[in-house]
């Protein structure tokens, strides 16, 4: 096998930098807005539902295919085709919204659905190649460069979709957005070039698996789901993490979707307010992902976890105690939040980030992709709990009060996270 040259380092760190652009135009910043304002007609009560419709679909496909491609990636001893082939569908999915109207709902799900399952799983194959690209005293290093630079692809591709839009309101948008679409699709399908070009699969195919066809490896891979259980009495401590995991995300996952809506509604952002957090927002997360790498390889990815955990419980507490914090510090709540978000920011790639290391240095070698695959899978059930927060925010009537379910799942997920013995898991693998 030949060693990993600094080259392939680069190109699977630009992956992270090419689907930004998906997940930064099309579900935080751009289309989701055009989606609910233009697409669904006017004066639909189910704008919002139409939407989440195609993020529960999209994340339920993701679900149940995340595991089963990355056990079927295992037997063939190839993961780079996989990658390719979910690159190319999410591309062009993100370049097929500009072919959706107004009144075109049910076309603009489906294709929100194909292009979001496609990302998940880029994801996913992304992240199990990390094990072979990496040792254990450098991958915080590299994972941290991979989010950091995700986070410039996420500023690149708005940037360049900001230049398309310019300052037209979304109702009169249709014509700009369709061409934002095919520039984000051809954005993301460049910035990946780096990736399926340098990047080499170095993984061998199980015995009996070598020239198998797809329908085969299909068949094995739903046996693989069949063992999961087999597989998590093997991997303990990889599973409890998993759940602990999945705890700490839903509070993550909170923290995205509903930041923008909770800086509108309880602040009065305007769009201008809105920018101006998300820049700090994109730059202090790429920040944090690549200094708390290096905080990475002292502290381990265990300790980097918990230490994001306790900074999140504080940033989410401090938005609770928002209007004294300001009176008290003597700023507005609008400088105050963006503030918060500046210390909060550096934790969203961090938390990920640190989260991904762990993944790899208890993942078994020969069975990486799979146990990637379930990262990914409690990954979306950490989305699915997250959005508690809507149904707790209208119960309550309180957007404030339902702050301290998220601090909830932070909290219980570093209960949870600080009780696995991971480090002693990774050294038994021969890990530090």
């Amino acid at each position: 096998m030949e060693p990993v040259k600094k080259r392939e380092i680069f190109g699977w760190a630009m992956f992270d930098f090419a689907n930004s652009s998906y997940t930064t135009v099309v579900i935080t910043a751009v289309y989701s807005a055009f989606f609910t304002e233009v697409v669904v007609p006017a004066g639909s009560t189910a704008r919002d539902s139409y939407w989440s419709l195609a993020m529960v679909l999209s994340t339920s496909i993701a679900l149940v295919l995340s595991p089963l491609a990355g056990a079927i990636s295992d037997k063939r001893g190839q993961k780079k085709p996989y990658l390719l082939g979910s690159t190319i569908v999410c591309a062009l999915a993100t370049a097929g919204l500009g072919l959706v109207g107004a009144g075109d709902v049910a076309l603009g799900i489906g294709i929100v659905v194909v292009g979001n399952a496609a990302f998940m799983l880029s994801e996913t194959f992304c992240g199990s190649f990390l094990p072979e690209l990496s040792t254990p005293e450098n991958m915080g290093k590299i994972s941290g460069l991979g989010w950091g630079l995700g986070y410039f692809g996420g500023l690149s591709s708005l940037a360049l979709v900001a230049l398309i839009l310019g300052d037209r309101p979304m109702s009169e948008a249709t014509e700009p957005i369709h061409h934002a679409m095919f520039a984000t699709g051809a954005f993301f399908m460049v910035a990946a070039l780096p990736t399926l070009i340098l990047v080499r699969d170095r993984g061998r195919p199980q015995p009996g698996f070598e020239a198998a066809s797809l329908g085969t490896l299909t068949k094995a891979g739903f046996r693989e789901l069949g063992g999961a259980l087999r597989t998590a009495r093997a991997n303990p401590v990889l599973f409890r993490f998993f759940l602990a995991f999945m705890v700490y995300m839903a509070g993550l996952e909170a923290v995205i979707k509903f930041v923008g809506i909770y800086a509108r509604a309880e602040l009065s952002f305007g769009t201008g307010d809105i920018a101006l957090m998300f820049l700090v927002l994109q730059i202090s997360a790429a920040g944090g992902a690549l200094g708390f790498g290096v905080v990475e390889s002292k502290l381990g990815p265990k300790r980097t976890v918990l230490l994001t955990l306790g900074l999140w419980v504080v940033a989410i507490m401090a938005i609770f105690w928002l209007r004294p914090i300001a009176e008290l510090i003597g700023q507005s709540a609008k400088a105050t939040f963006i503030g918060i978000s500046l210390l909060a920011g550096t934790n969203i790639g961090a938390t990920q980030s640190s989260s991904r290391t762990v993944v790899g240095l208890l993942a078994p070698a020969e069975r990486s992709a799979e146990m990637f695959g379930f990262w990914g899978t409690f990954a979306r059930l950490g989305t699915i709990l997250g959005m508690s927060f809507g149904v707790a925010s209208d119960a309550l009537s309180s957007r404030q009060l339902a702050l301290l379910l998220v601090a909830g799942f932070f909290a219980i997920g570093g209960i949870m996270l600080s009780r696995i013995p991971i480090d002693e898991a990774a050294r038994a693998r021969g890990h530090g």
